[in-house]
């Protein structure tokens, strides 16, 4: 029962609150009621300051209801005392002495001050802050969503930490539209302050004169201190909680607490310090200014910056000294080139080919070194770990080195020792991608996504914001890169695939299957013929990390007398389920069909000879399809899905080998591949048209 309560506890809260407005109270329990607020007050604003991001106090706008509330419950309870006993408790007595100190004006005047800063101050100022930020926020949605998408497609991040960052911006868009309703509260709790103070005034005047028959002046001494103590009750803890709202509103480019920001901030402009003690030393040998306050502060000022100085060239020292390695010694006694290739063996260390290296030009080391903050390590991990969950094929270790052959800004890719892929960045920019209609034209360095092809802009940090307001999806330097290694590392993944890990996934696979390793691996699939079938499976995007799905209709095919082609296609067809899931979105499937005379004249140019079965296709036909394969391409431009031909198993294999040469990010699949439950759509259809107007389509397009 008691833990039901307790559950329960903010709930009954509420309602007690708003009994308030109702029940009288006594003094004695309104003198406890009134310190809680004030202590509830101080607590929050404390949070506020030692919060880190808006986020981390989520339950602010309903939090500032319920004081809000609780707040107005007991001003109303304390109205009441004050008309109908004229003893509203010690608490609000003692206030209204301190403040007044016996003059009556003068307490009014400081009440009123009070009142005025936290309705045109603080509570303008964080209303103001408050409206846009909820507006900014919810126009920044769309971008940050599209850079998720980007960093979830490319495996920087899992489907986890995407489901993780995609709740952190509702709630933040929530958060800060509740905040710009629940500035309103506060304004609102401002103003009617000023009037439960003028009706206790009136009120109380009236009342003492008719009812209790005091003289004029008496009564008004009597009831302005009882009502600027009460007004100062209510008013201390909503300053508070007003500068709280402004405070948690304002934590949007924060790092760390308030308290530990302003510390740091401060103490690294020592000269900004010194500068100012000098100018208030300046002003002290002025005449007729307050000499020895000045020269206090002047030399604190001087004396203090003087430190800070001093206290930062020690730990730049401290610093130099730790990163000190001994490349950066006196190398007296390191060996001279010549001398160290005198020895055969370390000849032979020049024949080693890396699997995937990747270079960099010197501007971009920073990204690559852990110990000045490169993060570019911990980034490939993660990829690596991505594709190994998708894919089933673990990608060797990258390389990553320097290179004076390249230009400060530039990277490289080699695989197996050559370079496929490169690109260029700019370090202190961010990369814009354009949207198909920006909102509007943010300035920047054209240039062209590296990945993907997409037109781009390199723009500077300060723009980061009006760009992602405009549609654009911002990249920082360092995914650019990523997303580049990411892409090429897939695509020539199949090419990583040796001999030796292909004895390692069989195996990692023998753990699980003893039985089926033993009896297929390799007395009827040899070592050769599997490395060759996974491969062929990688080169066109299928995962492999079925393998004993895999390993099973494989042996079933080879013992059945099959090719690897065949094969490859009876392994893809038990495959179907991730192959669907793979290429198609939301349980559909858009697609480019051929026509049944296509595919029959396609059929008709399949040869074999020794080393098997190759399509011969006439020059006429391949041009008509390739031609009208342009046209239909273009229906895919507005579509996230990927572009893919749908045909017969008969030809898969050997169409997709033709179709790759000229559109190497177009997949072939075949219907068998595809599960019942999915919604096929056909975009186009490749027809057996006559090779002239396929060649004036051609032209045309």
């Amino acid at each position: 029962m008691l833990k039901r309560i307790l559950n329960n506890s903010i709930a009954l809260f509420v309602v007690v609150v708003v009994m308030f407005l109702f029940i009288p109270l006594n003094p004695m329990i309104l003198d406890i009621l009134l310190v809680v607020n004030i202590g509830l007050s101080i607590m929050i604003l404390m949070i506020t300051m030692n919060i880190a991001e808006a986020l981390d106090f989520s339950i602010f706008p309903s939090l500032l209801l319920i004081t809000t509330l609780f707040r107005l419950g007991m001003n109303v309870s304390s109205t009441r005392m004050i008309l109908t006993t004229g003893n509203p408790g010690e608490v609000i007595a003692r206030f209204g002495q301190l403040v007044t100190g016996g003059d009556i004006v003068v307490g009014f005047v400081i009440f009123f001050i009070i009142v005025l800063v936290q309705l045109i101050v603080i509570t303008k100022g964080a209303e103001r802050v408050s409206e846009v930020a909820a507006r900014f926020t919810l126009d920044a949605m769309p971008g940050k969503q599209m850079a998720i998408d980007a960093d979830l497609s490319s495996g920087l991040i899992d489907e986890q930490q995407a489901r993780v960052r995609r709740e952190k911006i509702q709630k933040e868009a929530d958060f800060y539209g509740a905040m710009d309703g629940a500035t309103k509260i506060v304004k609102g709790d401002s103003t009617m302050s000023i009037v439960i103070t003028v009706i206790n005034l009136i009120g109380g005047l009236l009342i003492g004169m008719i009812s209790r028959g005091m003289e004029p002046v008496e009564a008004l001494n009597e009831i302005c201190i009882l009502t600027i103590g009460d007004g100062l009750v209510s008013q201390i803890p909503s300053l508070m909680i007003s500068t709280a709202t402004g405070m948690i509103v304002t934590r949007s480019v924060s790092d760390g607490s308030l308290n530990t920001d302003v510390l740091g901030q401060f103490k690294a402009q020592p000269r900004a310090i010194m500068t100012t003690g000098v100018v208030l030393l300046i002003l002290a040998v002025i005449p007729n200014t307050p000499t020895i306050p000045l020269a206090v502060g002047g030399v604190a000022l001087v004396g203090g910056g003087f430190f800070l100085i001093r206290q930062m060239n020690a730990v730049k020292q401290a610093e130099a000294a730790a990163a000190q390695t001994p490349e950066e010694a006196p190398e007296l006694a390191a060996p001279s080139e010549t001398d160290y290739y005198r020895d055969i063996n370390n000849v032979y260390t020049l024949l080693t080919v890396e699997p995937v290296e990747m270079e960099f030009g010197y501007s971009l080391i920073p990204m690559v070194d852990e110990a000045h903050g490169g993060k570019l390590i911990s980034r490939i991990t993660i990829f690596r770990r991505q594709y190994a969950q998708d894919m089933g094929f673990v990608i060797p270790s990258i390389r990553l080195h320097d290179s004076s052959a390249l230009g400060t800004n530039q990277y490289a890719i080699r695989i197996k020792g050559e370079v496929v892929a490169e690109g260029e960045i700019l370090v202190d920019y961010y990369l814009a991608l354009e949207p198909p209609n920006p909102l509007g034209e943010i300035d920047g360095i054209e240039t062209i996504e590296p990945a993907y092809g997409i037109p781009s802009r390199w723009i500077l940090p300060e723009n980061k914001e009006m760009a992602e307001i405009y549609g654009y999806n911002v990249i920082d330097p360092l995914s650019v890169m990523l997303t580049h290694l990411a892409e090429t590392v897939k695509k020539h993944a199949y090419e990583l695939l040796n001999r030796a890990e292909t004895i390692r996934l069989a195996d990692n696979l023998k753990q699980s299957s003893p039985e089926l390793v033993e009896e297929a691996i390799p007395a009827i699939i040899p070592y050769a013929k599997l490395e060759k079938l996974l491969r062929n499976l990688l080169q066109e995007g299928v995962p492999i990390k079925d393998l004993s799905t895999i390993v099973e209709t494989a042996a079933d095919a080879f013992a059945q007398g099959r090719d690897l082609d065949m094969t490859t296609e009876q392994v893809r067809g038990a495959l179907a389920r991730t192959i669907t899931r793979r290429f198609c979105e939301d349980g559909q499937l858009r697609v480019i069909t051929l026509d049944a005379e296509v595919e029959k004249k396609i059929i008709s140019s399949l040869t074999r000879n020794e080393q098997g079965v190759y399509l011969a296709m006439g020059p006429e036909l391949m041009q008509s399809i390739i031609a009208q394969l342009a046209e239909h391409l273009k229906k895919f431009g507005d579509l996230s899905q990927t572009p893919v031909i749908l045909v017969s198993q008969v030809i898969r294999g050997y169409f997709s080998r033709m179709i790759t040469q000229f559109y190497p990010n177009v997949y072939v699949l075949s219907f068998n591949e595809i599960t019942n439950s999915v919604q096929i759509q056909a975009l186009g259809n490749i027809t057996a048209e006559a090779p002239a107007m396929a060649q004036r389509r051609a032209v045309a397009t």
